[in-house]
């Protein structure tokens, strides 16, 4: 969302603006195409497609707010890496939540996804390197938001995971399928649980979010 990229948009020199919402420019050596997606699956998706096809870029970076699992060890303005992205609630809906339906979203020479997709270990590691031992783990992605405590226990319980959004897994899942690696940085907003936007720090988490993304590439 634009309240989530102003801080990235601000760092940036040499920009251009292309039809689509799309911003390409610099940030120290590295060059850069922005585009927000906008919330969901849906749009995220869409979103990585038409920077693969238009720009091909060789990492796409995916980053904003998220909510953090109770378990989790995070609270709200810290910083959280992608290890893993799960599509969390699609696939079999069971009286103990939802499974994946063993079906095979994609192929990739003998490699086989069905709703986890891997991001990029290398890229993790020089993001720690560059921003400090900030904590990594399992997202969950989700097209309906968790709005109570049990659903947050459930889901943060069943996968180990400790942030949830609603875009991270589509991009992962793009880059998989175009064979380029993703970087998901989230800056922390809200604790996953009974809904009180009161209680929730957009700002500050967006803020700080796109301010340790540009340290990264600007080190990169």
């Amino acid at each position: 969302m634009p309240f989530e990229s102003r801080e990235l948009l601000k760092a940036m020199g040499s920009k251009r603006k292309f039809q689509g919402g799309l911003t390409r420019g610099t940030i120290g050596r590295a060059r850069v195409v922005h585009i927000d997606s906008g919330v969901g699956i849906a749009n995220a998706a869409v979103a990585a497609t038409v920077l693969m096809e238009r720009f091909k870029p060789d990492t796409l970076l995916v980053f904003g707010i998220g909510g953090a699992y109770p378990r989790s060890g995070l609270v709200p303005g810290d910083l959280a890496l992608a290890e893993t992205e799960i599509y969390a609630d699609s696939g079999l809906s069971t009286g103990e939540g939802f499974e994946a339906m063993h079906l095979v979203l994609l192929r990739r020479g003998r490699k086989k996804f069905y709703n986890e997709f891997p991001l990029d270990a290398r890229l993790l590691r020089a993001a720690r390197r560059a921003l400090g031992e900030i904590a990594a783990g399992t997202f969950l992605t989700v097209s309906a938001a968790s709005a109570t405590a049990g659903r947050a226990r459930r889901l943060g319980d069943r996968h180990g995971a400790i942030c949830e959004n609603m875009e991270g897994a589509a991009v992962a899942h793009t880059g998989a399928r175009y064979g380029t690696p993703v970087l998901e940085l989230r800056g922390i907003s809200n604790m996953v649980g009974d809904r009180d936007l009161g209680n929730w720090e957009k700002k500050k988490a967006s803020a700080r979010c796109a301010e340790a993304l540009v340290e990264y590439l600007r080190g990169s």
